[in-house]
């Protein structure tokens, strides 16, 4: 396991060290191109880079947005406002990705914009949309797109709006480098480096920096809390997988006539929006009976799969009992409750009913909790 340096104070604001991260980019790579979303951590991200831009003389700034369809009206409006600021030259790419849908396990991926599928689209095709297939590209995951639509030729550093508080995995991913901690080259594409600049900004501080300073940002947030929704829990990202799939009721309540679409648009939608809580999709692993054989348990669980997705669970759980007991191979794995290394059988259960096939559940240090990633 990596090391995990300890936290440091230091006497400046996260504004000013942001400012200092991204000047450190522009120095360090040919180009430098925001990943922006149209939510509240790739807003401070791109409003953070157009102030450093400004100063250096290197505007416009490039931004790069995945438009997967599914997403409110008001975060298109904002998008569409950033594509027309002349600070900005935004790729605004509407392609077939690879997503995730964790409604159905007969149906674990899905792609918004696939011309197949046009019939159920859940919005007209934008007239900014680029719709032409980067050469070689062939239905990648938005990571495994970076290589395309930044080709080798030049060093690209990509400002991603990442905090280490959203997640154990983001922070062990700050945590375990001293120095250019927030920068990391992509393993798929060596020419590409990930920048996280925001790395250590805390939610307050991102709702904080729009007022502070007058900047636009998405109102889609500004209906989410009309309707009570906590901050932590507003996301403006897609809804159907696993992560934020607890908060797919919201778009029903929030945007009606976008949710008709949307129950249409995925296999499984509508189920998963009435029973996302439930055990039925597997939220803390509220079925799990401590009573019973867990590795029983497990097996079940299992069958109901594909081949292919059996086998990256396997590894998985394979992975993560290797790691306890490499650490501590006299100390059995828990079924519950406290363990050295956090890692319990309940939470092995939880792993496979979901899946989580990205590894964003992580077991916290001595007990059977788990964090999620809050994508904006």
């Amino acid at each position: 396991m990596a090391k995990i340096y300890a936290k440091s104070e230091v006497d400046l604001d996260v504004w000013t060290l942001t400012l200092q991260r991204i000047r450190e980019v522009y120095s360090m790579f040919d180009k430098v191109v925001v990943s922006f979303s149209g939510g509240k951590d790739s807003t401070v991200c791109l409003n953070a880079t157009l102030h450093v831009a400004r100063e250096l003389g290197r505007l416009p700034v490039r931004a790069i947005f995945w438009d997967e369809e599914a997403i409110h009206p008001p975060t298109i409006e904002y998008v569409r406002r950033v594509y027309n600021n002349p600070e900005v030259h935004l790729d605004w790419y509407c392609l077939p990705v690879k997503h995730l849908n964790a409604c159905s396990r007969k149906h674990p991926i899905w792609y918004p914009w696939a011309p197949e599928d046009e019939h159920l689209w859940c919005r007209p095709l934008p007239p900014e949309g680029i719709t032409k297939f980067p050469p070689g590209w062939n239905r990648h995951t938005v990571q495994d797109s970076n290589g395309f639509v930044l080709p080798k030729g030049n060093t690209y550093g990509m400002i991603v709006g990442i905090r280490a508080a959203e997640s154990l995995k983001r922070y062990r991913a700050v945590a375990s480098k001293r120095y250019l901690n927030y920068i990391a080259v992509d393993s798929n594409n060596p020419h590409i480096s990930i920048c996280k600049p925001i790395y250590d900004w805390t939610t307050e501080d991102v709702w904080t920096a729009p007022k502070l300073f007058g900047w636009d940002y998405n109102k889609t947030y500004d209906v989410f809390s009309a309707y009570g929704i906590p901050r932590h829990a507003q996301r403006v990202a897609p809804p159907y997988p696993a992560e934020p799939l607890r908060g797919l009721g919201q778009y029903a309540e929030c945007f009606p006539e976008l949710w008709e679409k949307m129950v249409a648009r995925v296999p499984g939608a509508n189920t998963a929006a009435m029973y996302a809580n439930s055990p039925l999709y597997a939220c803390n692993a509220l079925d799990f009976d401590p009573n019973r054989d867990p590795k029983e348990q497990i097996q079940e669980k299992l069958k109901l799969w594909g081949p292919k997705e059996q086998a990256l669970i396997k590894a998985r759980l394979k992975m993560e009992m290797g790691n306890h007991y490499r650490r501590y191979p006299n100390v059995p794995i828990p079924i519950d409750g406290d363990s050295p290394t956090g890692l319990t059988w309940k939470f092995l259960y939880m792993l496979t009913v979901r899946g989580d096939f990205k590894h964003r559940k992580n077991a916290d240090a001595g007990r059977n909790t788990y964090t999620e990633n809050a994508p904006d």
